[in-house]
């Protein structure tokens, strides 16, 4: 098997509005062909202008924006919202993040991060000539599980989810169910190195099996939400 590295990508500076995100990461990342870039919901929001004044003095002057940004309420808690957005995600708050940016701001989840994933994706291939699959990443609670963990919200150039239906486990016996979800895995080991407040917001993931790399497994929005129908929970 081969090994897995975690690089974290510093020198990536501020990002502002119409940022090119992908030529500042190629400039400021030592990258391989078969790379896993996982690049942080902030910065794609700020590059894409999904920045939203609020009123610095009034700590709950984000709550209409979650309104604004849910399809469905699905609890309420004191000043907590957990809410479906319009990208299917179930989250706090629509996912609306005011954590490093400025007072006075909050971020937006991306429109289309599977877009975004692929227009980086695209840029550094274009720019660096590299082939490099990447991963958006948020930071999202779990039910019934205290803690914080970061998932994939995009996605390009990566199989979303790693299907083991029909191969045999360590045993011989043939797993019947397992599907295990590859970018959710990635992205929580790359936090290890980004951290919550250490202002790095990109790492390179290198060593995933080049199996599970290319443009042939879909993405976040089409593989990961879990078809209401389904879900035993909502």
């Amino acid at each position: 098997m081969e090994p897995l590295t975690i690089i974290p990508v510093v020198g990536i500076g501020e990002i502002v509005a119409e940022s090119d995100l992908a030529q500042i990461i190629a400039d400021a990342a030592d990258l391989h062909d078969g790379d896993v870039l996982v690049v942080t919901q902030k910065i794609v929001s700020k590059a894409e202008n999904m920045m939203v004044d609020i009123d610095p003095n009034n700590p709950l002057s984000h709550k209409p924006l979650v309104e604004r940004e849910s399809v469905r309420i699905l609890r309420r808690r004191g000043e907590l919202i957990i809410s479906q957005t319009k990208h299917g995600f179930v989250c706090a708050n629509a996912g609306i993040d005011l954590s490093n940016v400025d007072r006075g701001q909050a971020a937006l989840l991306p429109e289309d991060s599977d877009r975004s994933a692929r227009r980086i994706r695209d840029g550094i291939r274009g720019k660096a000539g590299y082939d490099v699959a990447v991963i958006i990443s948020d930071t999202f609670g779990r039910p019934w599980r205290r803690g914080l963990t970061d998932v994939a919200i995009g996605s390009a150039g990566i199989a979303p989810i790693a299907d083991l239906r029909g191969t045999p486990d360590s045993n011989g016996r043939e797993l019947m169910v397992t599907e295990v979800c590859l970018v959710d895995e990635i992205t929580a080991a790359a936090e290890l190195v980004m951290g919550k407040s250490e202002g790095i917001p990109v790492a390179i993931v290198r060593g995933i099996d080049p199996a599970w790399l290319g443009d042939d497994f879909g993405n976040v929005g089409d593989t990961i939400v879990r078809d209401p129908a389904d879900d035993l929970f909502r």
